[in-house]
């Protein structure tokens, strides 16, 4: 069980809070708990909260997470929650060091959590959400069976992420009630001049006979649906032929897939943004002498990059001085830009000292796909020496691709939007009239991974209830994968 914190780690926590206020960090009321090695793996399993429904992967990420304890492979410093409260975990065995830094850390989360834009539609209080589902499928299992449940939620995760990540601050689609009002048609009847010969020419039921064919072929000519939708899950939700039991996993699914979409959009961001504040509040506040070596040990930990792999609290960190170095020095704006002296360009410095009003500028209004597109610059990818890679089938090894920005600025950006995953939207729920659900991949240069695409068409099938396809490009050309519940097939098709 959580335990409360000692009278020395209150007085920590008071300490690093202040200094965290001080700094002009604006944050949630912030919880602290103390857990065991062995409780914080089992809260981590859990992807940070203490009570959710039951399901098997839970039990396979907790021995993951031990055995990667036990052999010394890995060791959670920080797990913190976006709510209200905010609430984080703090490893019983750490040293008094390792606390400060985590505590600071932490409050750079829940700044971020609180202001950056991302998360301004999500749910405080999930905490409690979470609980509540917990309950709802246990409910359900007591109902239907573990294994229906649990097989169940297997193929409502395998979709998870086939959501509308925008969806929360923008409306793709008109609202159904203008839509309607302005659709709205009637059947006239015969036209007169007079009035009182409208009765005689437009009999009631006459006029009801002409509605009800004129909404015929209303309905005849609509596409289903109309628009292109993103939110795979929420259309499923509404048209798919569910079972009460089905509906409400599925949903528990997207509302928590919802929940946890900001964080991915904005990872680079958020572990830059508390790296940075753990970085300042301990090297300038918060650090006694005979601690520095044991913090630059541990903080240098997190900052280590591997071949081939992407830190993002280095890449945050990094960035966030990066743009703080040239709001100070005034290195930016069309002057700037303009600038092709090489010596004059090292020694360009305005004195502006923005730079830290800047970053809390950019910590609100940006995620990590526009953060890297804006401030991505030539000089920092070859100071972070970032290029691509691709594995060379005659040598059976990874080598350097490129280090031509633009290339290396593209591919940064495209493992970022939408989650580095495939952008994907119903496009037709009636396919040649035979309740068939066609998907449409939106090609940016990267195909569809063929065995990923069977399982998923093989699970939107078994909710669909009938054939579902997808429609994607190979080779340049459209190509149809289809699923019928028993057989995959594909064919070249024109949508």
């Amino acid at each position: 069980m959580p335990k409360s914190l000692t009278p020395r780690l209150q007085d920590l926590k008071v300490e690093i809070e202040g200094y965290a206020r001080a700094f002009g960090l604006d944050f949630f009321e912030q919880v602290f708990e103390v857990l065991s090695t062995d409780e914080l793996n089992m809260v981590a399993a859990y992807g940070g909260f203490p009570t959710r429904y039951p399901h098997w992967r839970w039990g396979m990420e907790y021995e993951q997470l031990a055995k990667s304890s036990e052999y010394g492979l890995s060791k959670i410093y920080e797990l913190v929650i976006n709510n209200d409260p905010c609430f984080a975990y703090l490893l019983e065995a750490n040293a008094e060091v390792d606390q400060k830094l985590v505590m600071a850390h932490v409050y750079g989360h829940n700044d971020f959590f609180k202001n950056n834009f991302t998360f301004k539609f999500t749910n405080r209080k999930m905490v409690d959400e979470m609980a509540n589902h917990g309950t709802r499928v246990r409910r359900w299992i007591d109902k239907v069976g573990v294994e229906k449940i649990e097989d169940y939620i297997d193929l409502a995760l395998s979709l998870e992420n086939l959501i509308d990540q925008h969806a929360p601050h923008i409306r793709r689609n008109p609202d159904p009630r203008v839509e309607k009002e302005q659709q709205n048609t009637r059947a006239e009847g015969i036209r007169v001049d007079r009035d009182y010969m409208r009765p005689f020419m437009n009999p009631a039921e006459f006029v009801a006979s002409q509605q009800k064919k004129l909404d015929a072929e209303k309905l005849q000519s609509k596409k289903f649906p109309e628009r292109p939708q993103r939110d795979v899950l929420a259309f499923l939700l509404e048209h798919a032929p569910l079972e009460d039991w089905e509906h409400e996993i599925l949903s528990i699914v997207r509302t928590e897939a919802y929940y946890f979409a900001p964080q991915a959009q904005t990872k680079i961001m958020n572990e830059g943004w508390a790296s940075y504040w753990h970085s300042t509040i301990m090297t300038t506040r918060a650090l006694r002498d005979h601690e520095i070596i044991d913090y630059a040990d541990h903080h240098s930990g997190t900052m280590a990059t591997q071949p081939g792999k992407l830190n993002p609290y280095k890449m945050g960190i990094e960035l966030f001085r990066d743009i703080e170095e040239r709001w100070n020095k005034g290195r930016f704006g069309k002057e700037w830009d303009e600038c092709d002296d090489l010596r004059v360009r090292r020694a360009w410095d305005k004195k502006l000292n923005a730079g830290r009003e800047k970053i809390f500028e950019v910590r609100k209004h940006y995620n990590d796909v526009t953060f890297i597109d804006e401030f991505l610059t030539p000089e920092f990818a070859i100071e972070q020496k970032l290029f691509t890679f691709n594995f060379n089938d005659k040598k059976n090894t990874w080598e350097i691709a490129t280090r031509e920005f633009k290339k290396v600025k593209h591919k940064l950006l495209q493992s970022l939007t939408n989650f580095g995953q495939p952008v994907i939207d119903v496009v037709d729920a009636n396919w040649e009239n035979r309740g068939e659900l066609v998907l449409a991949h939106k090609h940016d240069g990267v195909d569809l991974e063929p065995n990923y695409a069977k399982e998923t068409l093989k699970n939107l099938q078994a909710l669909w209830k009938r054939p579902v396809a997808i429609v994607t490009k190979v080779e340049g050309k459209s190509l149809m994968m289809r699923h019928d519940g028993t057989t995959f097939s594909e064919k070249k098709v024109e949508l």
